[in-house]
């Protein structure tokens, strides 16, 4: 079927899986590097400062894409950025397949990678909030988590595998197939008309069934704002990918000094990180955890922090696993109470754009690995880490405060 504007559209539940589509390939498109890495370190005899930089321009290439996707989407739809989006990703992979061996075309393909993944975030996460509500904005969150554990994870496996010579391309064709067969679903897909938005009730926080859904109260009125949004949202996701990345890139590079090659390292955190991430998000919006685990996320960001500062420059094994389930859990908890903040006190003409800077502030975190690197000749490599727990149990101290007062109030 096709509307006066000549846009395709189709039913809600097939629009929502080729969003889905997006934000995975997205998530792969952006991460499956973490494993790559560690060949091009290993057997490329690049230097951990250059691999680690060119992981973290990543988020430098985000940062205005993740603000342009949410106001594009809240403009003129989301399909329009999330397509463009996703076609930019592609390319910047296709240059590096080709070319990664130059630095200057390493760090410009990763930039813009960056750019290609921020459009599609911003504006897929809008898009599956349009379609089904806050139930869309945890799930696109969920499923972004998904490609950002399934391309670590695919690549380390294919890295430890095959030759070193030809693991280096391989991770590249996956990530490109997928970006294209997301692209050619959405082109069958099409979207829903602007006005047909699915009407889903929110995630409450009380399980349904209780007394509150069964009287059906009428709900108090929640103020929306752009700045009360971000100001709940903000302090979590500081600690969204500054966790993730702890464990994807500093923890695995330190604890595969214990192997000969630790090129699985990488996959090896992602399936502990990511998967304990991705089951408490899952848990989460199965038992409608409140904005209290929000609390809790930053704490076992706290926590992870001290095991990965005591671990020192070469963790053991039992070290990384717990600290790596600590920034799992912090980065599924923070992710998801930030997004549901966004959700709830964003007006709904602003919410493209709120989610937009929400998720600057999550990617903050992909920084630390370079820089982190770069303190260890100057300070060791536990500092940074003290120092970034401390700033955590701030902002579950924020948060705390924020719901005693009754000022975080989700309906």
């Amino acid at each position: 079927m096709a509307t006066s504007m000549g846009k395709k559209t189709s039913s809600p539940n097939i629009v929502f899986a080729s969003v889905v589509a997006f934000l995975i390939s997205a998530g792969w498109a952006a991460n499956h590097f973490a494993s790559v890495l560690v060949v091009l370190r290993e057997d490329w005899e690049m230097s951990t400062l250059l691999v680690n930089s060119a992981y973290g321009i990543y988020a430098l290439g985000l940062f205005p894409c993740l603000i342009a996707g949410g106001l594009v989407a809240d403009r003129f739809g989301s399909r329009p950025a999330v397509l463009l989006g996703s076609t930019v990703a592609m390319l910047g992979n296709v240059a590096l397949m080709f070319w990664q061996q130059n630095t200057v075309v390493l760090l410009t393909a990763r930039f813009v990678i960056g750019l290609g993944v921020g459009l599609v975030v911003s504006a897929g996460t809008a898009w599956a909030g349009r379609l089904r509500g806050a139930s869309g904005t945890t799930l696109a969150g969920i499923f972004l988590t998904s490609g950002f554990m399934l391309g670590p994870i695919a690549s380390g496996i294919i890295a430890h595998l095959v030759s070193a010579h030809n693991a280096i391309y391989i991770p590249y064709i996956a990530s490109i197939i997928l970006s294209i067969a997301a692209i050619a679903f959405s082109f069958r897909a099409g979207d829903v008309p602007s006005f047909h938005e699915v009407q889903v009730a929110p995630e409450h926080d009380a399980p349904a069934g209780s007394e509150e859904t069964e009287a059906q109260a009428p709900a108090p009125v929640v103020e929306k704002s752009a700045a009360k949004a971000l100001f709940t949202a903000f302090p979590m996701g500081l600690w969204v990918f500054a966790s993730m990345t702890s464990a994807v890139i500093v923890l695995a590079g330190r604890v595969g000094a214990h192997f000969e090659s630790s090129a699985f390292m990488p996959g090896v955190a992602a399936v502990v990180a990511f998967g304990s991430g991705l089951i408490i998000q899952a848990l989460g919006r199965h038992f409608h955890f409140g904005p209290v685990s929000g609390v809790i996320g930053a704490v076992c960001s706290a926590t992870g922090f001290v095991l990965t500062a005591l671990g020192g420059a070469k963790p053991s094994l039992i070290l990384f696993v717990f600290a790596a389930v600590f920034l799992g859990l912090a980065y599924g908890l923070c992710l998801r109470e930030g997004l549901l903040d966004v959700d709830t006190f964003s007006p709904p003409e602003k919410r493209g754009s709120v989610i937009g800077v929400y998720y600057v502030a999550t990617y903050i975190g992909f920084g630390f690995p370079p820089l982190i690197e770069w303190l260890n000749g100057y300070v060791g490599p536990s500092l940074p880490y003290w120092v970034l727990a401390t700033g955590a149990l701030v902002s579950a101290l924020i948060r705390t405060v924020q719901i005693r007062s009754g000022y975080l109030v989700r309906t």
